[in-house]
């Protein structure tokens, strides 16, 4: 389908990349870099703009909007192949299934975006853990190698857009695979088997880069972690110091031959304990960074220089109104002016904003920042 744009792209005198890689460096840019983080399932029904264009998906958002391209690669540096997603039972409220990482989970039946329960994990004992790495995280599956002329194709060296290379979760996605509760048994429980499941995903991603980085030139390094909340990490800062970092350190290491020195991480919740760390190690931008559950990105920007946000536009305050909305624009401001923050809202949008509201924000965010 065909999607008309309801409104222009951006002007500006660069193009996207030339924009991107400039903002996030802290050179001179013609403006910030337009973007969005996409936005709750009940939008794309509750929003009067979205039914009646056909607006169903994310991409089809990004047209619609016309904001900047930004894209991302990436190999095959997680499970493979995934379970098969299937049902196991169904009551008049719930449906309890088996998703595609192995976890039995438990949703409601209507469907509204919310965190499942995760019942049952897929790995408890070291037993369990050489069972799913033999059948699933094999690094000589074929299915791991990558088309380079796809990435030819995906990834020209004459584009005017960004891409990143993925470079996937060091304990993020094994959290999935074990639930919170049972990583935070397995830290003390089995701490052997724990450190050989990060140490395969770092191994993965490793022989994704090595095919990847010598054949195509990246703008930006991309990862997913989420293993914060609003009370901070859900793993200690010892066990992230000496386990997950030193990985993230042979990642970061490979990326930085290649001229890859931006590197972001997708972690939502009160990141500041493990922030330093992530700094250490190369991980120096934070992605989408929600507000509510930190801090006010200028507070973060102030303490540490070269830490770059992309994010770090409170939607509470995009639920609270045009005032609100105003008034959190204009205390970013200083900081999108500088350089190293591309404003977006800090998660995906929820429908409890107002779709109007919302267009206000796109124009406000325009205005002050469109330069």
């Amino acid at each position: 389908m065909e999607i008309k744009p309801c409104r222009q792209k951006w002007n500006g005198t660069m193009t996207d990349r030339e924009r991107f890689n400039r903002q996030m460096h802290f050179k001179s840019f013609d403006r910030s870099f337009n973007m969005e983080f996409g936005y709750w399932d009940e939008n794309y029904t509750e929003w009067k703009m979205f039914r009646e264009n056909g607006i169903e998906h994310e991409w089809q958002a990004n047209r619609f909007f016309s904001f900047d391209r930004i894209d991302v690669l990436g190999g095959h540096n997680w499970m493979e192949p995934c379970f098969e997603s299937r049902m196991v039972e169904e009551t008049s409220t719930h449906r309890i299934y088996i998703n595609a990482d192995g976890v039995m989970a438990e949703s409601p039946k209507d469907s509204h975006s919310t965190i499942p329960h995760y019942i049952k994990p897929t790995v408890v004992t070291p037993d369990d853990w050489k069972k799913v790495k033999k059948e699933r995280f094999d690094i000589n599956n074929p299915i791991r190698i990558y088309n380079l002329d796809d990435l030819k194709r995906e990834c020209p060296d004459d584009r005017d857009f960004p891409v990143g290379i993925h470079c996937g979760s060091m304990i993020g996605k094994i959290r999935d695979m074990l639930t919170f509760e049972g990583l935070c048994y397995a830290i003390y429980d089995y701490p052997e088997m724990l450190e050989d499941m990060v140490e395969t995903c770092c191994e993965l991603v490793e022989y994704s880069l090595d095919q990847l980085l010598p054949n195509a030139n990246f703008d930006y390094a991309c990862g997913w972690e989420d293993i914060c909340y609003n009370g901070g990490p859900i793993v200690s800062v010892p066990f992230f110091r000496d386990v997950v970092c030193p990985r993230y350190r042979r990642i970061s290491d490979k990326l930085h031959k290649y001229g890859i020195d931006l590197f972001y991480t997708d972690c939502d919740g009160d990141v500041r304990p493990l922030l330093p760390y992530f700094l250490d190690n190369g991980i120096n931008c934070l992605f989408p960074y929600e507000v509510n559950s930190c801090a006010h990105p200028g507070e973060l920007l102030d303490e540490y220089p070269e830490l770059r946000i992309m994010g770090g536009v409170d939607k509470m305050a995009l639920g609270g109104g045009r005032k609100e909305i105003e008034k959190y624009l204009i205390s970013i401001a200083p900081y999108v002016e500088r350089g190293g923050f591309i404003p977006f809202c800090d998660h995906r949008c929820p429908p409890n904003v107002k779709e109007d509201d919302y267009l206000y924000y796109l124009d406000l965010k325009q205005k002050m920042f469109g330069m």
